[in-house]
């Protein structure tokens, strides 16, 4: 049950972290999962070893789970007390781990593997960049 809790606590972490955004969410500091899948974590070259269909499905699931944090950032910025905030906070965990396994072609560690990747691979960044801007539109 306590991996349970790390891997949203992880993914929300990650997913701030990346967006450069100063949010009470990303405060929550969890040992990050250094898991490689079949090497896609590898820092040189990562760009390369994620295919475009792993970068699609991690632009679409993206997305979906950003959606999440805008909801969430809202209520948690707007609760006043700290246990409600972190109730908030588990909560928005869990829906932006569902939004992941939602999204087809995408699991919750492939999500982590590439984020972890991008946010050292200025070319991947771009890659998943061009991906969302391509979905965007798709989106709306």
């Amino acid at each position: 049950m306590i991996t349970r809790y790390i891997a949203p606590a992880s993914l929300t972490t990650a997913l701030l972290s990346l967006m450069f955004l100063s949010n009470p969410a990303s405060a929550q500091q969890a040992t990050p999962e250094k898991q490689p899948i079949q090497g896609q974590a590898d820092s040189n070259g990562a760009a390369d070893a994620v295919s475009d269909q792993k970068i699609e499905a991690f632009a679409v699931a993206y997305l979906q789970v950003d959606k999440v944090r805008q909801e969430y950032s809202a209520k948690i910025g707007a609760t006043p007390d700290a246990a409600a905030k972190q109730q908030l906070q588990a909560e928005a965990g869990k829906q932006m781990v569902q939004a992941v396994e939602a999204s087809p072609g995408m699991s919750v560690e492939e999500y982590n593997v590439i984020l972890t990747a991008a946010q050292k691979d200025p070319a991947l960044v771009q890659k998943v960049q061009e991906k969302l801007q391509k979905a965007i539109p798709a989106q709306q």
